[in-house]
C-alpha cells in the first residue's frame, strides 16, 4: 500500500538527534556516564586535560559543565557562549568565578547530599588516629622496636572530651550524631543556624568564635572559603587554644593559614592536626607541613570512598538532566 501524502517525505535514519551537548571535566564514576549514555536528549565528552589552553578549546561547544576540582576563570567561561549550568561534584565551589556566572545568569549545582556522610567519618577518622598515636604505634612496630617508645607517645581519649563543630551544614550534621556516640561534648559555631535546630541535633551554639576555641578539645571546619574565612585559623588565633587541641579541616584549604599552623605544632601550641586540604593543590614539595610528624595528611580525598563516589556521579549527572529538564530541586543551585 502507498500513502500518497508521504510521498517525498525524507525519514531520519538512525536514533534521534541528542539536544544538549556535556563536558564531563575530570572523569567521574561509570555509574552518573551510564545514566547520560541512556537519555536520549545528551551527549557528553570526558575532558581530563584540564589546561586552561584545552579547556578554551574545547568548552565553548558544550551547553553544560560538570566540575570537579579544575579551575574555571573569566577567561575560560567568556569563552563558553552555549554554557547555561555547571554541575559540581562536590559542594564547594570556590575554583569558580561565580561573579561572571552571575552577571551572565549561568547556574551552578553541587552535589548538596552526596559526600555528607563519607566526609563526616573521614573527620572521625582522623580525629581518632591523631588522638590515639595511631600512626607512631604503627611505625613503632613494623620497626621492630615494639613498644620501645610507648611511654613517650601521648594520646588521649575522646569520652567527654569538647568538639567544636565550625559550619554545620549537612557534614557537620552527620559529624554531630558520630560524636554523640563517643560521647563527646559538641558545640557547634554557625551564625546562619539557629540554636533550635542545634540543640535538637544535640549540640550547644555558640555565638563567638574566638572564645568557642579556647575550651575545645578538638576543632573540625566545615565551611566555605570565601573572604571571611580566608586565614580564619592564624596564629593569633591558634595561641588562645589548648596544647591539646587537635585541628581537622576536610573543608577548604584556605581556611588555616598554613605557615601559621605549622609554627603552632612545632611550638607546641597545639597537639595535633589532620589536612584533606590545602591552600594550594597539590601542595609544594617544600611545604613544611608535609615534613611535620604532628600533621595527619590525605590528598583532598575524604570523599572518596566507593560509595560516595557513585552517589557523587550520580547526583552531578541527574542535576544536569533536571537543571535541563526544569526539574532541578532547590537544594541543589547555589544563590550567586
Amino acid at each position: 500500500m502507498v500513502f500518497n501524502h508521504l510521498i517525498g517525505v525524507r525519514f531520519p535514519v538512525g536514533p534521534p538527534k541528542k539536544m544538549f551537548k556535556i563536558g564531563i571535566i575530570e572523569k567521574i564514576d561509570d555509574v552518573g556516564l551510564g545514566v547520560l549514555d541512556k537519555d536520549p536528549n545528551f551527549e557528553y565528552q570526558v575532558i581530563e586535560n584540564v589546561s586552561k589552553e584545552n579547556l578554551i578549546k574545547e568548552l565553548p561547544k558544550f551547553h553544560g559543565i560538570t566540575l570537579r576540582v579544575a579551575k574555571l576563570d573569566e577567561d575560560i567561561l567568556s569563552k563558553c557562549n552555549k554554557l547555561k549550568v555547571i554541575s559540581r561534584h562536590g559542594v564547594g565551589y570556590d575554583n569558580v568565578d561565580t561573579n561572571y556566572l552571575k552577571k551572565n545568569n549561568i547556574a551552578l549545582l553541587i552535589t548538596a547530599t552526596g559526600n555528607a556522610v563519607t566526609v563526616a567519618e573521614h573527620a572521625m577518622y582522623m580525629m581518632i588516629c591523631l588522638s590515639k598515636g595511631i600512626i607512631s604505634y604503627d611505625t613503632e612496630v613494623r620497626s621492630g622496636e615494639f613498644k620501645k617508645n610507648v611511654s613517650k607517645i601521648e594520646t588521649y581519649e575522646l569520652f567527654q572530651k569538647e568538639i567544636l563543630i565550625a559550619g554545620f551544614g549537612r557534614i557537620g550534621k552527620n559529624l554531630i550524631k558520630r560524636c554523640l556516640g563517643f560521647e563527646m561534648n559538641v558545640k557547634v559555631y554557625d551564625p546562619f543556624v539557629s540554636n533550635e535546630i542545634i540543640e535538637s541535633f544535640g549540640g550547644k551554639k555558640v555565638e563567638n568564635l574566638n572564645t568557642a576555641v579556647t575550651t575545645a578539645d578538638f576543632i573540625s571546619l566545615h565551611m566555605p572559603l570565601n573572604e571571611n574565612t580566608k586565614n580564619l585559623i592564624n596564629l593569633k588565633l591558634l595561641k588562645t587554644m589548648k596544647n591539646n587541641t587537635i585541628v581537622i579541616n576536610t573543608a577548604r584549604g584556605g581556611v588555616i593559614n598554613e605557615k601559621d599552623l605549622n609554627q603552632a605544632l612545632n611550638d607546641k601550641i597545639i597537639f595535633a592536626a589532620g589536612l584533606d586540604v590545602f591552600e594550594k593543590e597539590p601542595p609544594d614539595f617544600s611545604n613544611p607541613l608535609l615534613k611535620n610528624k604532628k600533621v595527619l595528611l590525605s590528598p583532598h580525598s575524604s570523599s572518596f570512598t566507593k560509595e560516595c563516589k557513585e552517589r557523587m556521579s550520580l547526583e552531578t549527572v541527574q542535576n544536569i538532566i533536571d537543571f535541563f529538564n526544569n526539574k532541578i530541586k532547590k537544594t541543589m543551585i547555589v544563590k550567586l
